[in-house]
């Protein structure tokens, strides 16, 4: 890895420094998950399988609800001896999170740190983090990080719109940036006069790499282009992009206006760092920590191959155990290795949340890519959003660059074609298509998509 003498010292030394002053272990974790990624997959799953024992151990002595779940199911967590000993244990959802949130807590917890989720798929989620499972979070995303051949310490622009991150900028958090020579950028605010600044601010930083939603860096890259700006010369090496899915016209329009690759990666501030892309294409599960199950809509899992619900144990949080967490999102399993030789299992494709999916008026399941690819090819429109109301009814927002009328009737038979004769499609023309809370944006949302949570 090739780093200046600034990123060394920060990696090195600050960085570390600052992780021991907060009682985490990220340092020693990240070292320990450096050394494990080369491991054989069968040598992965066995310490896998013996860390599933020892936290199922953990929480039936230490969490009340786990105790009172596991003694139903029958387990002994000694006897565990294979991943899909966990099929016996119930599945765990949000409204079972904020109805049992005190029995989830070990009674020998020290430090608990209240967590929520940003709320743009629903009811914002509240939970508890202890300092194990924050390290071995840390310590994943930088692994996977230091991939790229970028490291903690590089100039980094961070486009990101969640206000939990932006509501913390105090002035020890602001100095802990300046330190990381990282700069938040507030995605929720995406303007022409924004965008030109963000612009300016990457020009003057000349950050080795980007972090951010595919949709704000996608808007971004658009915008650049548009004003002739040329961001390809500037040494950006990497574009991490998570918490949307990432679109094939997003990967490519980010390439080619910052001249970097896009690294995708998948994860939440509940289940935790689940897997990131590396530079030969796999996606690779953080498995020291975390066990992925695909299951159907009964809860059932399903075949290596097959899309499902992502389901996630995540193996560093005996002080608030996330235990087969249903996420909402669906993907699928890889039963493939990659070719960068890690040991690690691949993720095939994470397809987007439950809710980015539509149904069909005659019942039938679809990606939303089935509509969007409707909408995204007509050069009249420059923005849009799909919002299913129901089986029979979807309105659609469009931002219009010029008069639609003739256009509008192709859009609705489009529609039409694919979830129904008999559906009611109503065009909306808007000034602007509002992000979320957070400041994600979504092409699809279905209200009469399969609920999981």
């Amino acid at each position: 890895m090739t780093r200046s003498l600034t990123t060394a010292f920060v990696a090195d030394f600050a960085f570390p420094l600052h992780e021991w002053v907060k009682g985490h272990d990220s340092v020693a974790r990240r070292r320990e998950l450096e050394a494990s990624q080369w491991w054989t997959p069968e040598q992965i799953e066995s310490a896998r399988i013996s860390r599933l024992r020892g936290l199922l151990t953990d929480v039936h002595r230490h969490v009340p609800y786990y105790r009172r779940a596991l003694d139903a199911a029958g387990i002994d967590p000694a006897g565990i001896t294979d991943v899909a000993d966990l099929h016996r244990l119930p599945l765990l959802t949000k409204p079972l999170i904020r109805a049992n949130s005190d029995a989830l807590k070990a009674d020998d917890a020290r430090v608990l740190k209240r967590y929520n989720t940003g709320g743009s798929s629903g009811e914002p989620l509240v939970f508890y983090m202890g300092k194990r499972r924050v390290s071995h979070d840390v310590a994943a995303k930088w692994r996977a990080t230091r991939w790229w051949d970028v490291d903690i310490g590089d100039p980094e622009i961070v486009l990101w719109g969640s206000p939990i991150e932006l509501g913390a900028q105090d002035r020890l958090r602001s100095l802990r940036d300046r330190m990381l020579r990282s700069t938040l950028l507030p995605a929720f605010d995406l303007s022409e006069a924004s965008l030109d600044r963000f612009i300016g601010e990457i020009q003057k930083r000349r950050p080795r790499m980007l972090f951010g939603y595919p949709s704000a860096l996608t808007r971004l890259a658009e915008h650049a282009e548009a004003r002739g700006q040329r961001l390809d010369e500037l040494g950006i090496r990497v574009a991490f992009v998570t918490s949307e899915m990432l679109y094939d016209h997003q990967r490519k329009a980010i390439r080619r206006t910052f001249g970097c690759a896009v690294a995708n990666g998948y994860g939440g501030r509940d289940a935790g760092f689940i897997a990131h892309q590396c530079p030969q294409g796999g996606m690779h599960i953080s498995a020291e920590d975390i066990i992925v199950e695909i299951v159907d809509a009964m809860g059932k899992p399903v075949a290596v191959g097959q899309p499902g619900e992502v389901v996630v144990t995540h193996l560093a949080t005996r002080d608030f155990p996330f235990i087969r967490y249903r996420t909402g999102d669906i993907g699928t399993l890889s039963s493939g290795a990659c070719t960068c030789g890690r040991g690690l299992p691949l993720l095939d494709r994470i397809e987007g949340r439950s809710t980015d999916f539509v149904v069909a008026a005659d019942g039938t399941l679809m990606h939303g890519l089935a509509l969007i690819y409707i909408l995204r090819d007509l050069p009249e429109i420059a923005a849009f959003k799909i919002v299913q109301e129901s089986r029979q009814h979807v309105r659609v927002q469009i931002v219009a660059s010029q008069l639609l009328s003739p256009r509008e009737e192709d859009i609705r038979r489009g529609f039409r074609a694919r979830l129904g004769d008999a559906v009611t499609v109503d065009i909306e023309r808007v000034p602007a298509i509002a992000a979320e809370q957070s400041g994600k944006f979504r092409y699809v949302v279905s209200h009469a998509a399969p609920t999981t949570q």
